[in-house]
This record gives C-alpha cells, structure tokens and sequence, in this order.
C-alpha cells in the first residue's frame, strides 16, 4: 500500500464510507479497500458479536500503524429498530384482506400471527395508524388491541421473512433513541475508543445531548453523527445540526417513514444546512445497490454518488454493498472513480459560507474564509494548518477550497477523526519550534510526500504563538523554492 508521492489533488476530496460485514472483515481484504480508497470504516451493531467488532478494530488499528494511515471507525448503533421475529420457514406468505395479530409472546410466526421484541408496540400504535413492514413492501392498518397484542390488517400482502423491519411513519413512539442495547454497545465502542459513533432514530436535539453526555461521563473525545430517518428529526433538522458533529442523510428509513418522493429534496436541503454550519454530511443508502450482485454500478447510481459530491457531501456511505456483497474491493474502486470525474466540476468549489458576526470566534473564522479566497486568487497547490482540536479542519471544509487541505497535529486521535472532514489529510507532527521552522519544516514534508514542486504557491496557517494552541490566528503565503 503506497500513498507516498501523490500531486495535490489526486485523491478524492469527498470520503468514501465502507460498511464491515462477511464479505470483508478479513484484515486482507480490509487492506484492500483501504487501498482502493476507503476513508472510514463502519461498525453495524444491528449486527454481529462484540468479538466479531474487537477483531475488525484490532485489524484497522493495525493496519493504521503498518501503512502509517488513519482510517476512522464509525460505530454505528442500531437504536429501537423495530423488527417481527423469527416465522415458520423462515418465509409466510400475508394474503391482502387478512388479519395479522402482532405479539410480544416469542413464538415462531405464522400467516396469522408474528412476533415483535418492541414491548410498547400495542401501547404506541392507535387504531387506523398504519405499519410499513420490509422497507414499505408489505403495508398493514392497526384494527384494534387486545392486551399487549396488536390486531392488523393486511393492506399491501406480500412474502414476510423472518427479522424483517417495521417502520411507524404515523406513531410516536415512546421508546428513547439510546436503547439499553445501545447503552452496552456504546460502553464497547467507548472502551475502544472509536472516532465517530452514530444514533439511529434521532428525533429531536436532547437525543444528541443525551448521547453526548454519556461520552463526555466516559471521559472519551468520540464524535457523534445524528441519523436522520424520523420525519421529527426534520421538523427539528436545525437545532440537531447545530448540536451534533456530523449528520448522516439515512435515506433507506427516511424513504419509508416519510414519502420516498420528498427524499430527494430533503437530502439537499440537509446537505446545504450542514455545509453552512461546517457540519460533515455523509450520504446513506442505496448508493450501489446493483453491485451487490454485479460487478458494475448502474447509471442511476453512478448519477446519484455524482450528485451527492456536486450538493456537497462530505462523505458516500456503503452498506450492503460492502458488508454483504460479492465485489467489496470493485464497488470501492467504481465509487472512487465517479468521485474524482465529479470533483472536477467547477460547482464543488469556493462555496464560501456566511460567518455570523456573533460568533465567539468571528475573528478566527474570517481568517479561515480568507485563506479559501486567497487560495483560489492565487492557485495554491495547498493549505497547510497547524491544530490540535481539529475545528480548523472543519472550518476550512466549509468552504470548500480547490486547494488540497493538509493538517499538522500532535493529537494522534485527530488524525483519525478529521478523516471524515471533506478534503481533511492529516500528518502527526509534535515538534515545537519557531513558527518559521515549523512551516520550513512542513513545506519539506509535502515537497517529499505530497508532490509539491519548486514554484508551488501555498497557505499557512497555525494560532501566534504557536505553543499558545488558539483557535487559528495567522495565514501566510509561501513559495516552495
């Protein structure tokens, strides 16, 4: 794996997301979709063991430590996922017409009655409000209650398999965000000490703060993404964005609790929000369905990862396509191409967002604004920053500079971390010099590594004095000689 002696601009700026399952936990193949141009790696913790997780992080950590990379590890928790239980050969066919008694009791399902784990389903759900099942395939009506049973009517039939999802478009639900569950889950990737964690089914902003004060408790730096999947979550969309790190447009539960027509809008709606208040976006779901059975993408696919990076993504996500398909390494590599023929539209760039003149640190943001525009007006190959809390990271990606992105660190966490951040390279960097040395010393480091040529211009930024670690205070231009 050689990722020495890449030209500025080469790699692809928006991250590529690859879920872990079967068909890719092995370390070897791992490796390879590192290689082929993964940035984060996925946990699903609506599936697999604990053991199964350790195995995939001790791999990644390794591999981050062998090839000198600093790969992110999303743990991703499965949150009151609502689901029927196991059914009589696994498949049972629901006639239109007929009535379907969803129970708590565990019991092997039948045509006439399934089992759910959600215990509160028949407390939750009001006579007439309606049950999506299998992402929507199969639509049941609730007719009535008896006890902790709930009565349906089949609307839309079909073939239900066992462990298949149920969406609640028209219920609220009582049961939390975090369910205890997630709670163990949670303490396991906090043990672990991965980067980013995602809560599934936020509805509103206490679900964030909630799942952050629990981190905080833990004494970790994890990160948190909001799931956005629940229509509530979007009638709350500001307040989320502005208290989570980072926001995932989860478009296959999204699709099903509210119309699938209004996703589209919706998705770009989010992705501006979030590129206004220097949020990562990563877009879910769906991006190259086809590949888990074919060895290349759909034109509708490759058109939607194209336009999630023209709107402004910070990263794509894969699932099944990864975890679960027959070509993880090849859906990478075809992702990876569309991204960078994308990113050479114009529109990805100099997307220059408002600073609120309130802002605690206004001075400190028009300084990273400024840099971008002065970035572009001169052709810098590269702005080069200095940071330890990473928000410079997240400044700079805001705005969407042309100009490769390299941050200067002692925080080795960060590293990891910022590997979501749109454009975000990172490089360990502890020694404490003058600030002439220390950018000396840099623009020797990207001449060897990154391809920087005599005659380069480019832009350095770092907080005066550079021991103080202030928010990011000074910008400088450079020419390599």
């Amino acid at each position: 794996m050689n990722t020495s002696n890449i030209t500025p601009g080469d790699f692809n700026k928006t991250k590529i997301i690859a879920t872990v399952g079967p068909a890719c936990q092995s370390k070897l193949m791992l490796a390879s979709l590192i290689e082929s141009g993964v940035s984060i790696f996925r946990l699903n913790f609506s599936h697999g063991t604990h053991a199964q997780h350790q195995q995939v992080i001790d791999a990644v950590r390794e591999l981050n430590q062998t090839y000198g990379q600093h790969i992110a590890l999303l743990q991703d928790l499965q949150g009151p996922k609502l689901r029927v239980g196991a059914v009589t050969g696994d498949t049972v066919e629901l006639i239109q017409g007929a009535k379907l008694t969803i129970t708590t009791q565990q019991l092997v399902g039948t045509a006439e009655r399934v089992s759910t784990t959600y215990q509160d389903l028949a407390r939750d759900v009001q006579v007439g409000d309606k049950l999506l099942v299998d992402d929507g395939k199969i639509i049941l009506r609730a007719v009535g209650k008896k006890g902790t049973d709930l009565i349906t009517e089949v609307i839309y039939g079909g073939y239900l398999r066992s462990r298949k999802g149920i969406n609640l478009p028209f219920t609220q639900l009582s049961s939390p965000s975090l369910t205890g569950k997630d709670q163990k889950d949670l303490q396991f990737g906090l043990q672990n000490d991965v980067e980013w964690v995602a809560l599934s089914f936020v509805r509103d902003v206490q679900d964030i703060v909630d799942l952050k004060a629990r981190i905080a408790t833990a004494g970790k730096m994890t990160r948190v993404v909001a799931k956005i999947e629940k229509p509530e979550a979007l009638d709350n969309i500001d307040a989320i964005i502005q208290e989570a790190d980072a926001v995932m447009v989860a478009r296959g539960d999204l699709g099903v609790e509210i119309a699938m027509e209004r996703v589209p809008l919706e998705q770009k709606r989010m992705v501006h929000k979030c590129n206004q208040a220097g949020k990562p976006v990563i877009i879910a779901t769906q991006m190259m369905e086809s590949m888990i059975e074919s060895p290349t993408p759909t034109r509708a696919e490759t058109n939607d990862i194209a336009n999630a990076v023209i709107d402004g993504a910070d990263a794509v996500m894969l699932s099944a396509e990864t975890a679960v398909g027959k070509y993880p390494r090849e859906v990478i590599q075809q992702m990876k191409k569309t991204i960078l023929v994308a990113e050479k539209h114009p529109a990805v760039y100099n997307r220059y967002q408002n600073i609120a003149t309130h802002s605690p640190t206004f001075y400190n943001e028009s300084i990273v604004q400024t840099a971008c525009r002065l970035s572009q007006d001169i052709k810098a190959k590269a702005i080069v920053c200095m940071t330890q809390s990473g928000w410079v990271a997240f400044e700079l990606a805001k705005h969407r500079p042309q100009a490769a992105m390299f941050f200067f660190t002692a925080n080795r966490s960060l590293l990891n971390t910022i590997n979501l951040v749109w454009g975000a390279r990172g490089y360990y960097y502890d020694k404490m010099v003058s600030t002439d040395d220390t950018f000396a010393d840099i623009e020797q480091i990207l001449t060897q590594t990154q391809g920087l040529k005599q005659g380069d211009a480019f832009i350095s930024m770092a907080s005066m004095p550079i021991q103080a670690r202030l928010h990011t205070n000074m910008v400088k231009v450079n020419v390599v000689n």
